[in-house]
């Protein structure tokens, strides 16, 4: 009901004036009638006074200064012209209040000390005398005290419209923050999908084309092709259902630990890749030492995606993989011997695309997963077909200044 009132007074200011007229009139004419019974003059006379000094707070919101030039103008004019002993200040106390609330403190000081100082010297002028110094001082008083309320409730509801806008404003960027959060998480989580998915299911793609094809001839090897398929589907179930289980729980006390393989598996990474068929090497330069978990993953991840993509587009080729471990940085860089220009293994295309359509591949998820790890650990990452025929991925990650992916 009270907000409905607020609405309906703030759509129609002028009826809220004059609500605030009306009952300045009516709260003050005890007080007019009592002046005048005290100084016995005509109760009429003051009562009427009272109502017509009240007319412009009708308009007090539109013109606040212009009222309190209204009201005051009435009151030296029933002082001096009308010889009333000492007219009810409430119009003009009222007006002030509207001053103060309306403008800077600055100003409402500045029209509150002038309607002060014009009332004092009318009084003086009309009835002189040290016995009416009281009534000076109460007056002036009394318009100290409309001009100090209202500048005090203005600037409460200053600090409420200022408190309420920061606490909107944190409220957005709260909410700002846990969509990017929710986002951050939501691509981490998809690159890891799809780096578990691409890898394991590309292995089993080929090693269940190398069972098929010695089915007949070698069933020895053929059964130890599906052997590998076995456990590869395993490790893919695992890490998928702890991947999953990331989303599922939260961060529940319970949750699954987030996979976090590292070169530490490197070796067994490689070995299921020349199961599936890839003449792969390794080669390690400077000094290998332990690295910070997000440039480990990330340098795992790399070079899980970039032989992944060589098996899958360019087939059983020779790869090699390069581990430059230096002072500040881990340096990798992994290189096919796939076809070259008309087919690049690491960008998604297949090998009888042109050089056109390969670079186009080259925004797939798999080297879009791989920039972005490198981006989040704070490195770059360069791919593109290599002069003498196939494919290279080099990869720079720093080992100090990690930010969090």
């Amino acid at each position: 009901m009270t907000d409905r009132l607020r609405q309906w007074l703030r759509a129609r200011p002028w009826r809220g004036d004059l609500a605030i007229a009306v009952s300045c009139v009516v709260l003050a004419s005890p007080l007019a009638v009592a002046t005048a019974y005290y100084h016995h003059t005509s109760i009429a006379w003051y009562t009427g006074g009272l109502a017509l000094a009240c007319v412009p707070l009708v308009a007090r919101s539109r013109w606040p200064v212009q009222v309190v030039a209204a009201t005051l103008a009435v009151a030296l004019a029933q002082i001096l012209l009308l010889s009333f002993p000492g007219p009810t200040p409430a119009p003009i106390a009222v007006a002030l209040y509207s001053v103060a609330m309306g403008t800077d403190r600055r100003t409402a000081w500045r029209v509150g000390a002038c309607a002060a100082a014009a009332l004092v010297a009318a009084s003086s002028l009309s009835r002189p005398g040290l016995e009416y110094l009281w009534q000076h001082l109460a007056m002036v008083a009394g318009m100290g005290l409309a001009v100090a309320s209202g500048d005090a409730v203005r600037s409460r509801r200053q600090l409420l419209t200022s408190a309420m806008e920061r606490a909107e404003r944190a409220e957005r960027t709260r909410e700002e923050e846990a969509l990017r959060r929710v986002t951050e998480e939501r691509l981490r989580i998809a690159r890891e999908l799809h780096d578990v998915v691409a890898h394991h299911i590309t292995l089993v793609n080929a090693q269940a084309g190398v069972a098929h094809h010695l089915m007949r001839t070698d069933p020895e090897h053929a059964y130890q092709a599906l052997e590998r398929i076995r456990d590869t589907s395993r490790t893919a179930l695992d890490e998928l259902r702890v991947t999953v289980g990331l989303l599922r729980y939260s961060d529940a006390p319970a949750a699954p630990h987030e996979p976090a393989p590292g070169l530490a598996e490197l070796d067994g990474l490689l070995d299921s890749f020349r199961h599936s068929g890839l003449d792969l090497t390794l080669e390690r330069t400077g000094h290998p030492h332990e690295l910070p978990p997000i440039t480990d993953l990330t340098a795992y991840r790399i070079i899980q995606e970039a032989l992944t993509n060589t098996r899958k587009h360019a087939g059983p080729v020779s790869a090699r993989v390069h581990l430059d471990y230096r002072v500040d940085a881990l340096r990798i860089a992994v290189e096919d011997d796939g076809p070259s220009a008309q087919g690049t293994s690491s960008g998604n295309a297949p090998a009888t695309t042109t050089t056109d359509e390969a670079q186009g591949a080259s925004t797939g998820h798999g080297m879009i997963g791989m920039h972005e790890r490198a981006k989040a650990a704070g490195g770059v990452l360069i791919a593109g077909p290599r002069p003498t025929g196939g494919f290279r991925i080099h990869a720079e990650l720093p080992l100090r200044g990690c930010r969090k992916g």
